[in-house]
């Protein structure tokens, strides 16, 4: 399993607590998209945190390996794998209203990582935040690097993020649903923008979602979670034509349509959620001492 993130059998849990992400493992290669799809509480967002070395404190890399770009992370010294993660990976998050510091201009914002990390001049560093803005289509991007976040508005603060995390040219983008706080129709656009600058850019792209339908438009391949553990991982024709696990099979079952406006939803069937129960079960007891 080669790619320019491959995750081995990583597990994290609260320090002397519970299980947090059970033996994960998962590759996104050069160029590609991998969906991260999973409940809310699945553990999606500490998988993109233990990659960029941001879990909570309470938190411990108890086994497995971190592989970015051939190296695994957790060889690494903390300096180190600050340095090699600043220069390699981005992270798109999902609430630019709190992403952004709110007294602080637009324009340093951008610039800050590729002058702080990167040792970029502040000249050169303003003038590709500028052509940034241009191609995440901000109009008049002279006047927003002069803005404050709260004189924009959602679309606009969430298009500077995407700006941002392609500033330094990274390898590797974990966007860790980066259209949840947006209205639907912003939704469509933010999705459509993400595309165009990942295949422009042929990045490396974790997304990171609870929805099936913005994974089918965006993804190449996809991982299933359940509580903190992969249930599956396919590529999207083969998981949408023929999933293997009933868990996926019933969360696809569960995705609301458009063709019957009359029919209901259908629930995951609790048989289902009690057999992958089991199987998380079945793994702690393994894995205890």
């Amino acid at each position: 399993m080669s790619g320019y993130l491959s995750i081995r059998n990583l597990t994290v849990r609260l320090k002397g607590g519970a299980m947090i992400l059970r033996d994960v493992s998962l590759t996104v290669r050069a160029g590609q998209v991998h969906g991260l799809v999973g409940e809310s509480g699945a553990g999606k967002s500490m998988i993109g945190k233990a990659v960029l070395g941001t879990l909570p404190r309470a938190l411990e890399v108890v086994s497995g390996q971190i592989i970015l770009d051939g190296t695994d992370l957790q060889t690494l010294d903390p300096k180190e794998r600050r340095r090699r993660i600043g220069a390699s990976a981005a992270l798109i998050p999902q609430d630019p209203l709190t992403a952004l510091n709110p007294s602080k201009r637009i324009g340093p914002q951008i610039t800050r990582r590729l002058v702080d990390i990167l040792g970029w001049p502040k000249i050169a560093a303003e003038a590709r935040a500028l052509e940034l803005l241009e191609e995440v289509h901000i109009p008049d991007p002279a006047r927003v690097m002069r803005s404050y976040p709260h004189e924009l508005s959602g679309g606009m603060r969430q298009r500077i993020l995407i700006a941002s995390a392609f500033a330094a040219e990274p390898k590797l983008i974990i966007a860790d649903e980066p259209t949840t706080a947006l209205d639907v129709t912003v939704q469509k656009q933010i999705l459509r923008l993400i595309s165009e600058m990942q295949s422009r850019h042929d990045t490396a792209l974790l997304f990171v979602t609870h929805d099936l339908g913005v994974v089918s438009k965006v993804c190449d391949t996809l991982s299933v979670l359940y509580a903190g553990k992969v249930v599956e991982e396919a590529n999207m024709h083969r998981f949408f034509m023929r999933p293997i696990h009933p868990y996926s099979a019933a969360l696809l079952a569960a995705t609301p349509t458009y063709t019957d406006p009359t029919g209901s939803l259908t629930p995951v069937p609790q048989t289902v959620i009690d057999g992958v129960e089991r199987e998380v079960a079945e793994h702690d007891m393994r894995a205890a001492p």
